[in-house]
């Protein structure tokens, strides 16, 4: 059997290819149940956990990062949004020059198994923890050693190495390093939204600060409104009253907030005393709302699509950037799925080589498809010659079937008389025309010859003759322009000029320019009356 080789020309060993390394037990560092850390935690707690990150141990921070997105909702929202974001691109093959048919289809098999796309949003949490890990398990199928299935890795499984922070390794029990991880393909992908070792990069670790204060805000707000939101109760008794008369008095105000009923002895009051509590929303409401703001710049990139916002312009920046973002997770995304089993899968079916396909998360440019069809509208008149499947690409439509029922402009009305051609039927109809088309015994069929022969190029008797008249015109003007040319050559100054203008209109001559009007108009009319 041929051996099967990595992209770096080494031989893989493929009994590695279908075992799963990093799997779960039942206790020790690889348990899947964890000790809670958000409970109680304190500022205290909190340092010691990211203290311990950074120094290699980082299990008490993977689980807060964890923890958080459960208990604290806005965090958790905008997690989502950021994740779902990149999770909803349909990634697509860049075949290279050189690169064959066969390795270009098996990489497009690759991307439409569903199993590839659910372990892409899988590896988005890296996003916020710093890393995340996916197994693919390799088996022969189709004929071509492929993943069968992509199993999702604990961040707590593993480990970075003591020295760099930078090799993941699998965590061992009793082993400060842990295992060098000898399987190859392993899918880890390490966002960049900052430089540092991978596990300071994660924006949990930031957002951690936001989540202690938000819980201790949280925590003091509903004790204040559990004081000052209920009204408080004040019982008065008489001076003569008996020391069970003061009693039951007592455990009727105390009972009243819960029963909503009491009895008291005669004579005796009880009074509902409304505190102001308002405070307590502007203190730590106003905290709270602050916290959140924050988050949202922190995950997305701004706070308009979020919480609010004042304008449409500033909608419109703020959407901009959170594309940026968008973006940039997704090259990152595209460049660990390259790197980690794209080149792999196509190096171990097909040998190494110089070029492979890469997959590709595009971001779409939002486009604005009410400009675009104002502008093809004023455009194509013009000559622009514009493809209609882009154009349905733009607006999301499809190509319509031989059956289907289009949509159309609506006809245009035009004259009833005889041998004239509806805008919608064929012109080469209108050239077959002949006189014994036209029943009017006046023109002898000669209307009907022309109109027919109009109908194909658009023009009529009215456009030749304004042709006619424009032959010649500076014939005709020149008598009536000749002598204000002469006076503006002669004249040194606007001044000089308006003064000679008096006399100037005794030495201008239209006849010739009326007479040729004149003649037009008769024409003109003439064709309008054998038209009507």
């Amino acid at each position: 059997m041929a051996r099967i080789l990595g992209p770096d020309g080494n031989p893989v060993d493929t009994t590695l290819l279908s075992t799963e390394v990093a799997t779960p037990t039942l206790i020790g560092v690889r348990a899947v149940h964890h000790e809670n850390v958000a409970s109680g935690l304190t500022p205290e707690r909190l340092v010691y956990a990211l203290r311990q990150a950074a120094q290699g141990d980082a299990r008490d921070y993977l689980t807060l990062a964890e923890e958080m997105e459960e208990r604290y909702l806005h965090y958790a929202s905008q997690v989502q949004t950021r994740r779902l974001a990149i999770e909803g691109v349909k990634p697509s093959v860049a075949v290279p020059k050189g690169v064959s048919a066969k390795i270009a289809d098996f990489v497009h098999e690759l991307i439409d198994d569903s199993g590839f796309r659910d372990t892409l949003g899988e590896l988005t949490d890296g996003i916020a923890k710093g890393y995340a890990v996916s197994e693919p398990v390799w088996e022969y199928e189709r004929g071509r050693l492929r993943p069968v299935d992509y199993k999702w890795r604990d961040q707590r499984f593993f480990q970075f190495d003591r020295v760099t922070q930078t090799e993941l390794r699998l965590a061992v029990d009793g082993s400060l390093d842990g295992e060098e991880i000898t399987k190859p393909t392993f899918i880890v992908h390490k966002p960049r939204s900052k430089a540092g070792i991978p596990i300071r990069r994660g924006f949990a670790r930031a957002a951690a600060w936001a989540f202690l204060l938000q819980s201790f805000a949280l925590k003091d707000w509903s004790a204040f409104a559990e004081i000052y939101g209920i009204p408080l109760r004040l019982g008065k008794y008489h001076a003569g009253a008996s020391e069970a008369d003061k009693k039951a008095l007592l455990q009727a105000v105390r009972s009243i907030a819960s029963d909503a009923a009491a009895i008291i002895p005669q004579g005796m009051e009880l009074e509902f005393v409304e505190t102001k509590g308002q405070r307590g929303e502007a203190v730590f409401g106003g905290l709270l709302d602050y916290l959140d703001k924050q988050i949202s710049k922190l995950v997305v990139g701004q706070t308009m699509t979020s919480d609010d916002g004042a304008s449409m312009a500033q909608a419109k920046v703020h959407n901009e950037v959170r594309l940026d973002i968008q973006r940039a997770d997704g090259v990152q995304l595209a460049n660990t799925v390259n790197r980690d089993l794209v080149r792999w899968a196509v190096a171990m079916n097909f040998g190494p080589q110089d070029d492979y396909p890469r997959v590709e998360l595009p971001v779409a440019e939002p486009e604005d498809t009410k400009a675009l069809a104002e502008g093809v509208a004023k455009l194509v008149p013009l000559g622009l010659r514009v493809s209609q499947a882009e154009i349905r690409s733009k607006f999301g439509l499809s190509e319509p079937g031989e059956k289907d029922e289009v949509l159309a402009p609506p006809a245009q009305a035009v004259a009833a008389e005889p041998g004239v051609v509806a805008a919608n039927d064929d012109p080469k109809k209108a050239a077959r025309l002949s006189a014994a088309d036209c029943p009017c015994p006046a023109c002898g069929g000669v209307r009907n010859a022309s109109l027919a022969a109009t109908a194909v190029d658009g023009r009529d008797e009215l456009d030749e003759l304004v042709d006619d008249a424009m032959n010649g015109w500076e014939e005709l003007v020149d008598p009536m322009l000749k002598p204000l040319r002469d006076a503006m050559a002669r004249a040194s100054s606007f001044e000089e000029l308006e003064a000679m203008l008096p006399s100037l209109a005794a030495q201008m001559d239209g006849d010739k320019l009326a007479e040729a009007l004149a003649r037009l108009t008769a024409k003109a009319r003439g064709l309008g009356d054998v038209q009507d």
